[in-house]
């Protein structure tokens, strides 16, 4: 890592920014559960002013023109995968140098469940182990690599193909808990009611459970692919599916994110993907942990310290209604305070049984390694770790989506580090 400057700055401004290679403390464990104090982000990072203007003037081209159709397809490159250089960038990112097909990575760094490396190396490790393409390797194309360069969400979006529209997402949230925690507790001494509030609800959610509710949803989702051809019977075989344990989505309506999910999936429209076939298509899982006081209509309390009511999932069906979710960071709550607004976990399809054990892969910050931000770092996490609580997050979304089943980039188990 290169040499930081001594005149530090530990805040952010509405960064798009991801986890460090430090290890959560005991407080950021204990807080998940409403006790206990978390540090922030900033107040784990050594963050400067240009820093966090850099990464906001990047994080605002990435998070327009990552969107589908911001480009004609003639401006395409030969891979299908859209570039997102703008034409007249400031910004100092660095899109990584291709590595060999053939060369191996080097072993990660392993420390108290995270394992870290350089992007590089992560290159190398993608095209020998997620590369493959109908069993052959590919080399990381030059687009990817420039989607790889963003960071955490680029390691999602390398990954899963398109940019990350966490449409179909999942949680869990005790409103029992929530309810008792408000009834039997008062705010702590200095603490306003509105923090109060905001401090109880997140407690009340469950990382685990949304974890196993959106694997578990993502299981039926995969027996409804086998053998079916097109739409219509993908549908029928999920429905059948969920109709064997009765599961509430059975009965969402059929304009539903749930049952769109499949047709709005770019690569299961293209020709090298899944050609319109459901059965060539799989659904797998990614991360994303954010902040629930975005409405810029809500008081300026519940942007400080969180919405209570914001970006709870359905009762019955663990489905988050993602559409008020713009990427908005948590407004100061205290003079010189400011938080970073979003990080992206790749899961994929592991098989691992124990939700401790498996294995989420992450990035600190966009690739710039001759500028003050340095050089990206990727780690692969176990789920304690990631999901493990930071002051700028409140919610933590475990959201669907379809690759062709012939990418690997979600290998059935992962192993921390390299052999």
């Amino acid at each position: 890592m290169h040499k930081r400057r001594v005149s530090l700055v530990l805040t952010t401004v509405g960064a798009v920014m991801c986890t460090t290679a430090f290890m959560p403390s005991v407080s950021l464990a204990v807080g998940r559960d409403g006790g206990g104090k978390e540090d922030s982000y900033a107040e784990r990072h050594d963050l400067t002013v240009d820093d966090v203007r850099q990464i906001n003037a990047l994080n605002e081209k990435a998070l327009d023109l990552g969107q589908p159709g911001k480009q004609p397809p003639h401006l395409l490159p030969p891979d299908g995968v859209e570039s997102l250089r703008p034409s007249a960038s400031a910004d100092d990112r660095v899109t990584p140098p291709a590595e060999p097909l053939d060369r191996m990575p080097d072993a990660y760094r392993a420390y108290g469940g995270r394992a870290t490396t350089d992007v590089s190396n992560y290159i190398r490790k993608w095209q020998q182990a997620y590369s493959h393409r109908d069993g052959k390797a590919r080399q990381m194309t030059e687009a990817q690599r420039e989607q790889l360069s963003y960071g955490c969400v680029g390691v999602t979006w390398v990954n899963s193909g398109p940019y990350p529209t966490n449409k179909l997402a999942f949680a869990s949230f005790d409103e029992d808990k929530y309810n008792s925690g408000l009834r039997n507790n008062n705010p702590r001494p200095g603490e306003t009611r509105a923090e109060f509030e905001g401090r109880i609800a997140k407690g009340s959610f469950d990382e685990t459970k949304g974890f196993k509710r959106a694997r578990d949803v993502a299981s039926v989702m995969n027996r409804a692919l086998e053998n079916a051809h097109d739409v219509g019977a993908y549908v029928n075989n999920l429905r059948a599916e969920l109709a064997k344990s009765n599961d509430p989505l059975l009965h969402e309506d059929g304009r539903s994110t749930f049952y769109s999910a499949l047709s709005s999936t770019p690569s299961f429209r293209e020709r090298d993907g899944g050609n319109f076939d459901p059965s060539r298509m799989k659904a797998v899982v990614y991360s994303k942990h954010f902040w629930s006081g975005q409405d810029p209509r809500s008081s300026s309390d519940k942007r400080k310290y969180g919405d209570p009511e914001a970006f709870r999932p359905h009762r019955g069906t663990g489905l988050v209604d993602m559409s008020g979710d713009r990427n908005v960071s948590r407004s100061p709550d205290k003079p010189g305070a400011s938080y970073v607004n979003f990080d992206y976990g790749w899961f994929g399809d592991q098989t691992e049984p124990d939700p401790k054990k498996t294995v989420w892969t992450h990035a600190n910050h966009y690739h710039s390694p001759g500028g003050d931000m340095g050089p990206m770092q990727v780690y692969e996490s176990t789920f304690p770790n990631w999901s493990a609580g930071y002051s700028d997050f409140d919610r933590g979304a475990y959201v669907i989506t379809f690759i062709p089943k012939s990418w690997n980039t979600a290998p059935a188990k992962v192993k921390q580090g390299w052999p």
